[in-house]
This record gives C-alpha cells, sequence and structure tokens, in this order.
C-alpha cells in the first residue's frame, strides 16, 4: 500500500532508470487520458518532457551535439596525442536578427551547423556551444591540418549563397583554433581568448597562436 502522501505512480516511478522513467510515465499519462483524468495525464506528460530533455545530448534547433555533450567529452579525451579546439562565433548575429527577425535567424544558425559538419575527420564532432557560438572539436589531429579545417570551415561559410534565404543577407564567422596536449576545457578557454583576437582583428578570419614565434596569428583569405 502507497505510504500516506505518496501517489501509487509516484511507487511506480521511484528508482526507475531514466529511459524506462520516460516511457512508464508516458505510458501512465495514457492510462490517465483514457480515464478523462487531464489533469494528472499532463503531469506525467510534463515529466516525461523535463526527462527527455535532460537526457538529450542533442541541440534541439541545430541538431548538432548541445553543451552537455561537448563537456562530457572534452572531459573524457585523453591529454597525449595532441587536441585542437575551435570556437566558431557568428560576426555581427544580433543584427541579423534585429534586420529579418528571429525565425530567420534560427534558419540561419541551422544552416552554419550543417557547413561547419562538412568535411570534419571522423573522430571530430561540432556542438553548439550557446547562442551564436558553436565548437569544433579535433581530437589527435596536428595544428596544420586544424588549421585548414578550419579556414575551410570558414571560407565555406563566407562564400555561401546566403540570399537564397533571405536577398542581401550575408553571413561570416570568427574562429579562435587552439592546440595543444592540454586538458580539453583548458583548450577550449585558449579557444575562446583566441576567438576574441579574430574579432579585434576585422572578423572574418581564423586566429591561432604559432608555436615557432608564440604570436597570434590571423588567417583569411
Amino acid at each position: 500500500m502507497a505510504e500516506v502522501g505518496v501517489s501509487v505512480e509516484d511507487e511506480l516511478t521511484a528508482g526507475t532508470p531514466a529511459p524506462d522513467l520516460l516511457a512508464l510515465h508516458e505510458s501512465i499519462a495514457d492510462l490517465f487520458a483514457t480515464q478523462g483524468d487531464w489533469r494528472r495525464a499532463y503531469h506525467h506528460l510534463r515529466s516525461a518532457l523535463d526527462i527527455a530533455r535532460a537526457g538529450s545530448l542533442r541541440d534541439p534547433l541545430t541538431s548538432s551535439y548541445n553543451r552537455r555533450y561537448l563537456d562530457q567529452r572534452l572531459l573524457g579525451l585523453p591529454l597525449s596525442g595532441g587536441l585542437a579546439v575551435a570556437l566558431v562565433d557568428l560576426d555581427r548575429f544580433k543584427s541579423v536578427n534585429d534586420t529579418y527577425g528571429h525565425l530567420l535567424g534560427d534558419r540561419v544558425l541551422c544552416r552554419v551547423a550543417d557547413l561547419l559538419q562538412e568535411g570534419l575527420p571522423p573522430e571530430a564532432f561540432c556542438a553548439r556551444y550557446g547562442g551564436e557560438e558553436f565548437a569544433l572539436v579535433l581530437p589527435g589531429v596536428e595544428q596544420p591540418r586544424a588549421l585548414r579545417i578550419a579556414e575551410a570551415a570558414r571560407a565555406r561559410i563566407a562564400r555561401h549563397s546566403w540570399s537564397e534565404l533571405q536577398p542581401g543577407l550575408q553571413v561570416t564567422i570568427s574562429v579562435g583554433l587552439a592546440h595543444g596536449t592540454g586538458s580539453g576545457p583548458r583548450q577550449l578557454h585558449r579557444a575562446d581568448d583566441l576567438l576574441y583576437a579574430a574579432k579585434h582583428a576585422g572578423r572574418n578570419k581564423v586566429a591561432y597562436r604559432d608555436r615557432e614565434s608564440a604570436q597570434v596569428i590571423t588567417h583569411s583569405e
């Protein structure tokens, strides 16, 4: 018998693993709906939605990996073998939203995510870092190749036919590319500093640190 203050459905769901718990909440919601108990059906549907969101590793807008996946993967990457992290930011994206509206801005983000994922090595991945920022994580890739990948992504987005979405629309990105043997989170922090350098140099550029001169270099066509 259920304890005082504890419903039968709470007892059913207690201690259940998340994937099974999602299906269980959906089943209970269906049961209450057939009985006409819409309040409790809605409660369990909301619980199922919360579980699905919490367990998702994909960004719901762009379908790229999300920040949760990025943080988990960066912590699990080996410290040896080299790691390149490119932090990407859309240039002046606020003006896109202000000029053309947020619906078009969302379409731009989706298209950028698709373009960033083109040509990535099998072990690499793209994740939405937040807002209009994305991260490209390239494990075991040497700096020259990482630079070619980052520059190819920058050029691909700059040359894309954005007028197909909206006449007069132009989209570019700035990229901070960090490479080394440090931890994933540390490389991401370095990439963030280099992204600022790319913005400061005029945008639509890739900024990286040359290992021989220890200077920040910006690269673009």
